[in-house]
């Protein structure tokens, strides 16, 4: 299956199933599109040729998911509250539709247990601190870290720590734990100050961009060269997000990511009819990433990194997420849940760490879904790399974890088409 698609002048045809990438004139792309077009026999055999060297046309993977049966990663739900009260949050606001609550140290700890009695031969484990809002509990997260760090240590494994927070409670303490602790960091704004304040309010009602960012600033800039990144979040109200991208990368943050909202809010919830402005938007941010990018002004945004040479293999493409069989979250109560999309929903409710055990009937659902149990990614130019999308989304949205939500399918090709344009640019760049 090959792929034929633009971005301004330039035509480029995907082969799926090689993972090739090629640049043509308008007319080749047009004939491989299925169009009429007559071409010549040079221009024939210069396909025939890519043909014949698997770079077009190529037979589709026979790999295999690769689904393991120790667990990998835990997402700690360390606060079940929020100093912040966003309009889309998908958490109820921190609650989860349950009671504001902290976890526990008794109960990260048994966390922390079950995490390394599963784990198998694994020697590097995952543990996310989330909420909520996480530095709401900063003790339990301090204290979780060194109690994981000591077990780890007797065992002959390391952990790697990652946090998510929306800075209202960063401070000369914390910014230095977090740099020092943690693999990676997520900080939480939307971009421009109007946008921002229109949806993130603090629990007086408040807009929190003045309260939060000179702190992610500085936070970064003690940061350094370890990870980081912002994530934002656009809904119908800033459909023009490209202007918050590039406000953020002009504030200095150097690694972002703005995802669409994933929210059913009638003044917020991104519609059908908006997909051709949220399209141009991508392609207009495409063009200013890449000028940026040659004037030395560069900055990483995730939705246009795609690596078409060295990336994951193709069996943990075709595998489609861990949750569920190899990554869980864990609520105060010490519950198991696929992942944090789904805590709170008792249908999914796994087990508790105080019991060690987990639902085999819900896991083998997960351990089962793969890329090939998404009929809908069948025909898509995308599925080795999408890997047939969000588990949760698919079953908020169509009540099954195996059937892509549309939407979401759609920004995800587009995005696709923008990082192969730019990666072909940096390659005419390179020559």
């Amino acid at each position: 299956m090959v792929h034929v698609f633009s971005h301004g002048s330039h035509h480029y045809v995907y082969d799926t199933g090689g993972g090739a990438l090629h640049e043509c004139d308008e007319r080749t792309a047009r004939y491989l599109s299925g169009e009429e077009i007559r071409l010549s026999e040079e221009e024939l055999a210069e396909i025939k040729a890519l043909q014949e060297e698997g770079l077009l046309f190529a037979p589709e993977t026979e790999a295999r998911p690769v689904k393991s049966d120790e667990v990998k990663a835990l997402c700690l739900h360390i606060c079940h509250d929020c100093n912040l009260r966003c309009a889309y949050c998908f958490a109820d606001e921190g609650a989860y539709h349950a009671a504001r609550e902290m976890m526990s140290f008794e109960t990260a700890r048994a966390a922390i247990d079950f995490l390394l009695e599963k784990s198998g031969k694994r020697k590097v484990l995952e543990v996310d601190f989330f909420g909520g809002e996480p530095l709401m509990n900063f003790d339990v997260v301090r204290r979780t870290v060194e109690y994981a760090k000591e077990e780890a240590a007797k065992r002959g494994k390391r952990f790697l720590f990652t946090t998510t927070t929306n800075g209202l409670l960063l401070d000369d303490e914390k910014i230095k734990f977090l740099n020092e602790e943690m693999e990676n960091v997520v900080l939480s704004l939307d971009g421009r100050k109007e946008v921002h304040d229109a949806v993130r309010k603090t629990v007086n009602g408040k807009g929190s961009f003045d309260a939060v960012i000179d702190k992610m600033k500085k936070f970064v800039k003690i940061r350094g060269d370890k990870h980081y990144y912002v994530r934002g979040t656009f809904t119908a109200k800033n459909l023009d997000f490209s202007k918050d991208v590039l406000f953020l990368a002009d504030e200095g943050f150097e690694s972002l990511s703005v995802e669409p909202v994933v929210t059913e809010l009638p003044d917020l919830e991104i519609k059908k009819e908006h997909l051709p402005v949220i399209e141009a938007e991508y392609d207009k941010l495409c063009d200013e990433y890449l000028r940026r990018e040659a004037e030395g002004k560069g900055f990483f945004f995730f939705h246009f990194h795609v690596d078409l040479e060295g990336g994951p293999c193709l069996q943990k493409r075709v595998s489609a997420c861990g949750a569920g069989n190899e990554y869980f979250s864990v609520v105060p109560s010490g519950d198991i849940y696929p992942c944090h999309q789904f805590a709170g929903d008792k249908k999914w409710r796994m087990g508790n760490v105080f019991e060690g055990e987990l639902d085999e009937t819900i896991r083998s659902q997960f351990k089962n879904s793969c890329l090939f149990t998404r009929n809908k990614c069948n025909d898509c130019f995308a599925k080795y790399i999408c890997s047939g999308g969000c588990s949760a989304n698919n079953y908020h949205y169509n009540g099954d974890i195996n059937e892509p939500y549309e939407m979401t399918c759609a920004m995800m090709k587009k995005r696709v088409e923008c990082a192969m344009h730019i990666l072909a640019a940096r390659k005419a760049r390179e020559k």
